[in-house]
């Protein structure tokens, strides 16, 4: 039984008992055992209610069971789940057409996760590095950045730079070149090779710690990609649909990308939806047999898809980002006790950089489950933040006051 920082009650140790016994490890959960939720609040097992301060990663944008979502799916759970692609559902075209409106591009393809989206990237850059830029068969290259977090998929580690990610998983796949992120001499270096078909990168890095990029990063970026004849992939997986106080993260610098990876918030919360999309000329290099998914675009998916991207076109939830981050924003860096070494972020996003001699930031996440608020650590030092964009301001109020007293009573200091 693992043990933890902060007292756990037995029902709770006894339901963490069985996870570890019979779930094979692979992430640190904090010691809360989850049984109904609701908006940006939480109830666990005990009946201790908590503020959800992780919004599953972003996944739950629009926070837990958001009416509109769960009507979306109970009326398509009356009427049809799955078809497979074998043949065309009743919700598929309509999603498609939703999704592409929404980001400005000509075609989708629907997959699930977000690191099928990311594989669905590589294996659409490749295709059109060979069939239109003309690089030779097996030569191409796709650039992309050190701290970078994509997903963990045996491809995906491969060029990882986490330790902890690839860590015992070689043989690594080649085809990867890797550079800083934000430095857009070491990017122009990296383009100029000609068996380079694709440059993929999160416009704010949120596993590495929610790192922004210095301004004008992802236009420099933009223009590179276009001069070289390099496809710019956003991975907007846990950026997009609002996170960062805009649709995309890539609007703030009026970047518009070859490719957009989406997942996360698309499912709503209640299913795992992804999709990549982008211009025709990229997208239709896959062709029948190329490249598939059996419940990629399933008509459950189209359907809560579907009413997400309802959602997203009213534009209420990017100015709740935007409007609640900054006021997030501003008040933890102005209150910032001497623990923090520094705030990151936009929108109603966060990193809170912890000073090394303040304590490894999992003992904060677990002070502040004891306090009613649910927020996660990333590499040992930092807190990150990201609560659902429904989330009452009186609420996020609280969060906050409650997190900067915490972090007032440091480890070490």
């Amino acid at each position: 039984m693992t043990e933890f920082a902060v007292p756990v009650p037995p029902k709770t140790a006894e339901q963490i008992d069985r996870d570890e016994r019979f779930g094979a490890p692979n992430y640190h959960p904090l010691p809360v055992v989850v049984a109904e939720a609701e908006g940006a609040w939480v109830t666990d097992i005990e009946g201790k209610r908590y503020l959800d301060l992780l919004s599953a990663y972003s996944a739950l944008n629009f926070g837990h069971r958001h009416p509109a979502l769960v009507d979306a799916a109970k009326r398509q759970l009356d009427r049809l789940t799955l078809t497979s692609r074998a043949v065309h559902s009743d919700t598929f075209a309509t999603f498609a057409e939703a999704l592409c409106d929404v980001c400005g591009m000509d075609m989708m393809l629907p997959m699930n996760t977000g690191a099928e989206a990311v594989e669905t990237s590589i294996k659409a850059a490749r295709k059109w590095g060979y069939d239109v830029k003309g690089v030779p068969a097996d030569r191409a290259r796709i650039v992309v950045c050190d701290g970078n977090f994509h997903g963990r998929t045996t491809t995906i580690v491969s060029f990882s730079t986490d330790p902890t990610a690839r860590g015992g998983f070689g043989p690594f796949t080649p085809g990867f070149v890797t550079v800083p992120y934000g430095d857009a001499a070491a990017l122009a270096e990296a383009l100029a090779d000609p068996m380079v078909v694709g440059f993929l990168v999160e416009p704010i890095q949120g596993e590495a710690g929610v790192i922004v990029p210095p301004a004008g990063y992802l236009r420099e970026a933009r223009r590179l990609c276009t001069e070289h004849d390099v496809l710019l992939i956003a991975d907007e997986i846990q950026t997009g649909f609002g996170r960062t106080g805009a649709t995309f993260a890539c609007e703030h610098e009026g970047v518009v990308p070859d490719m957009y990876l989406l997942g996360k918030a698309l499912g709503g919360g209640i299913l795992p939806v992804s999709a990549v999309v982008a211009r025709r000329e990229v997208l239709a290099v896959l062709v029948a047999g190329t490249h598939g998914s059996t419940f990629g675009g399933n008509p459950l998916a189209c359907a809560v898809g579907t009413a997400v991207l309802d959602l997203v076109k009213t534009g209420e939830y990017q100015e709740r980002s935007r409007v609640l981050g900054d006021k997030m924003l501003a008040r933890l860096r102005a209150e910032a006790p001497v623990a923090v070494a520094e705030v990151r972020g936009i929108g109603l996003w966060a990193g809170v950089e912890l000073k090394i001699e303040a304590g490894p930031a999992r003992r904060y996440c677990e002070r502040l489950l004891e306090r009613g608020v649910i927020c996660k650590d990333t590499h040992a030092t930092t807190l990150r933040l990201a609560p659902p964009l429904v989330i009452e301001e009186r609420d996020l109020d609280h969060a906050t006051d409650t997190l900067l007293e915490t972090l007032a009573t440091p480890e070490a200091f």
